[in-house]
């Protein structure tokens, strides 16, 4: 696990990684303003003009300060989102890093097929769903439990990040039943490997080339278990 991560770090220079890490930020950040922008609305939407307060009268700008306080929120919620965010996008890089590794590491394998870019695309935005409610809870269970719950989120996330990629990368070149069964068979260690990949996604700004770094790290561990 350990060797197949330092082997994608040593790979991160690579040219079609950092396209990906470009074309994964884009996105992610659009999606994140995106979202801060439903929440804007909301807060617009639903905070009156002024407010009645009892000896002081009447109090005006609440929805431009509910407007600024909403920043600090989504600032918040980003550390949390961006495991979701980043998984989202998975799916339409996955193929490229998957293909810089292997034509690196493992030049003599033939050429896997690519997924069809709106399945990818569907896949994604299902699995978005869930991650999202999922660490929304991990939130609600991080403040209550005085911070410790992150260690419980880093647990859920990596659950959720191995099975996801290694059943990405396997599906490029087995049949649905065999990658199932190989991820079955190494669910511990695939488990332990999504882990180590969710606690620098939860690091601002590091978390913004995770997503490629993973499915590099997943690409050789696939590998490896193959062997």
């Amino acid at each position: 696990m350990f060797r197949a991560f330092a082997d994608a770090l040593g790979q991160w220079n690579d040219k079609r990684f950092r396209r990906a890490i470009w074309f994964g930020l884009a996105l992610s950040i659009a999606l994140l303003f995106a979202m801060y922008a439903v929440v804007l609305f909301v807060v617009q939407l639903v905070t009156p003009a002024t407010w009645s307060l009892p000896w002081i009268g009447e109090i005006g700008g609440l929805p431009t300060l509910l407007s600024l306080a909403s920043i600090a929120v989504m600032l918040v919620l980003s550390v949390f989102l961006m495991v979701p965010v980043a998984s989202a996008f998975t799916g339409l890089f996955l193929d490229d890093v998957a293909d810089a590794v292997e034509a690196v590491h493992y030049p003599n394998l033939p050429q896997a097929p690519r997924a069809p870019f709106w399945p990818a695309l569907v896949d994604s935005a299902r699995y978005f769903g869930v991650l999202v409610g999922l660490n929304l809870i991990g939130m609600v269970v991080f403040v209550l439990s005085g911070g410790i719950g992150i260690v419980i989120l880093w647990l859920i996330n990596g659950y959720l990040l191995s099975r996801e990629y290694f059943t990405m990368i396997a599906l490029r070149r087995l049949p649905v039943a065999e990658a199932h069964a190989l991820r079955k068979s190494n669910r511990f260690r695939l488990w332990m490997a999504g882990a180590l990949m969710a606690v620098p996604l939860s690091v601002p700004l590091v978390n913004l080339v995770m997503p490629v770094i993973g499915a590099a790290t997943f690409t050789h561990i696939y590998h490896r278990l193959r062997r």
